[in-house]
């Protein structure tokens, strides 16, 4: 079961390891606007053995490796047209349709990936700036655990450092109970900005905080006591937004900066033994090589202040240690915003030349834009702050509920609220996910709930009407014949062809970390089956067509909510 396209690819390696005189190379096989497919790799072999590149493609011809596959035809100065044989794919999409994960194999060599992602600060609130962080990291762990690797979710919460002082400090004034009061119903600005403006204008406050500062990072019991209080009390909020945006995050894996602080004396130790340590103005730094400052002088990564303080570079360097050495990961995932790049591009390379990050161990960025508004400037609520991201979720489920009465007033009331609730944060991760991540992108309410366009309501929606074909039909989705699946009609065929694309969407999604990727496909998909419905009759067609048209449909619902949920969104049965 695969891809028609890595098929040919596959039936033609070794054609053209031959005609390249027992070499591999590339046959270069591409969709087409003029046929189902195009070889194009006639032209570089040429270029390479010095022949001539009609030659080349005729001999591709002539060797038969496509027979019962597809028609060929040879165009332009050595292009290979390929139609593909309606049997030969209808073969191939039986054999998906009887497999639970639709021709998605289970990767040969699994590896142990960790994903760090979402990461918010304990005592401030989750704003729209954690959204990329949270759904991209999200659906890179459902897509990488999907294709079998064991995937360790880290959320790297900011949990440590000089605010905690002034935070426990107000927690005391507040009281325990006044202050879980007000942080379980969301007010973490609210505490976080009490306790800095206190902070700013008693001297008194600022002595108890600096104080209380030194008795956290000496481990005083009952300091500890209270900021885990403060950790609890802010996780259980930020538990509360994870289990409404649908994310996989739970406290199992809660990995915060505290944890990092006792590591941070080996790796540095162990930085030092290795000779990469160098004093540069007081300060303990490494200069990884080919980072320059503005002025051309080298640049370094600082792991100690002059003062001896280790530095946020530090925690990073024993983090990627802990990483390695005790979880025995080989691929370290960071979903972290785009300014972060050049931090981490020194942390990885300090990393590299400790050896910790050898190959086949890799860490990447997989760095994000930023969500802006109407204007083109960072999204922000109307009183000029950061967007709740709690306030985002109500926002869209609200909408959601009015697009869905809409677009289907029969609905019940207790269907149409569940309804709207995935339509409303499906609607709300879609839009971030099927942007090309690096990118940045303007937030539009009307656009992202829109049942027409690249949106999931108009991908939910899709797989709903099927759904509703096979309950009018009053046909049980679980007794059907993948067997008699046929293909006559060009939008049968278009259709299926799409359909045997997934498993390399899914591949290539992963492979760049790019969700954006699996996103086109679905659109793709879903405008190829209404295509497919307008034009060819399912429940009314006579049998066998009638028995063959309900085994594409359901495929196709059932690749469409695949792929929705490992982008993290649900697929409803009915909207």
């Amino acid at each position: 079961m695969a891809d028609p396209l890595a098929l040919v690819s596959e039936l033609l390696a070794p054609v053209f390891a031959e005609l390249n005189g027992g070499e591999p190379a590339d046959p270069v096989v591409r969709p087409s606007d003029r046929a189902d497919a195009q070889v194009n790799g006639a032209l570089p072999l040429a270029k390479r053995v010095g022949s001539n590149p009609r030659e080349i493609a005729e001999r591709i011809v002539a060797s038969g490796a496509l027979a019962g596959v597809a028609t060929t035809e040879i165009a332009g100065p050595g292009f290979v047209n390929l139609t593909f044989d309606p049997g030969f794919l209808a073969a191939q999409l039986r054999e998906v349709a009887a497999d639970v994960r639709l021709g998605v194999p289970v990767v040969d060599a699994a590896r142990t990936v960790v994903v760090d992602y979402s990461a918010p600060n304990v005592a401030k609130e989750m704003h729209v700036g954690h959204l990329r962080s949270t759904i991209i990291g999200d659906a890179l762990v459902r897509l990488y655990a999907f294709l079998g690797h064991h995937v360790i979710r880290e959320n790297h919460i900011g949990d440590w450092g000089r605010p905690f002082g002034m935070l426990i400090e107000h927690l005391l004034d507040l009281g325990e109970d006044v202050a879980a009061e007000g942080l379980s119903q969301g007010d973490l600005d609210g505490f976080y900005k009490a306790a800095n403006a206190k902070f700013q204008d008693d001297a008194a406050f600022q002595e108890r905080s600096r104080t209380r500062v030194v008795l956290l990072q000496s481990g005083d019991a009952d300091t500890h006591v209270l900021w885990r209080r403060l950790v609890e009390m802010s996780t259980a909020y930020f538990n509360t937004v994870y289990q409404r945006l649908g994310v996989l995050l739970t406290d199992a894996d809660l990995m915060g900066e505290s944890f990092y602080q006792p590591l941070m004396d080996d790796a540095f130790a162990r930085l030092a033994a290795a000779g990469l340590v160098e004093e540069s103005d007081g300060a303990q730094v490494v200069f990884p090589p080919g980072f320059k400052n503005r002025e051309g002088e080298p640049l370094p990564l600082m792991l100690r202040s002059s003062a001896g303080a280790y530095m946020y570079a530090t925690s990073d360097v024993a983090c990627v240690l802990d990483r390695v050495e005790r979880l025995d990961a080989d691929l370290l995932l960071y979903v972290v915003g785009a300014p972060q790049a050049l931090h981490l591009q020194m942390v990885f390379e300090v990393c590299g030349m400790a050896g910790w990050l050898a190959p086949p161990t890799e860490a990447v960025h997989v760095p994000f834009g930023s969500v802006l508004g109407s204007d083109k400037k960072m999204l922000r609520s109307r009183a000029g702050d950061a967007v709740k991201l709690s306030d985002l979720l109500d926002e869209a489920v609200e909408r959601a509920t009015a697009a869905v009465a809409d677009k289907n007033p029969e609905l019940d009331p207790a269907a149409a609220t569940a309804v709207a609730q995935q339509v409303g944060i499906g609607a709300l991760k879609y839009a971030d996910l099927s942007n090309d991540r690096v990118k940045d992108y303007i937030f539009d309410w009307d656009r992202m709930l829109a049942f027409e366009g690249n949106t999931a309501p108009y991908l939910q929606y899709a797989h709903a009407r099927i759904c509703s074909i096979f309950r009018r039909a009053e046909v049980d989705r679980s007794g059907l014949d993948h067997k008699s699946i046929t293909l006559a009609e060009p939008q049968e065929k278009a259709l299926a062809q799409r359909l045997l694309a997934y498993p390399s969407a899914v591949a290539e999604t992963a492979a760049a970390f790019a969700p954006h990727r699996l996103c086109t496909y679905l659109f793709d998909l879903a405008q190829d089956f209404t295509a497919f419905y307008e034009h060819c009759p399912v429940a009314r067609a006579d049998e066998p067509v009638r028995s063959s048209r309900l085994a594409l449909c359901d495929v196709t619902a059932r690749t469409l909510a695949n792929g929705l949920s490992l982008l993290g969104i649900d697929a409803p049965d009915a909207m």
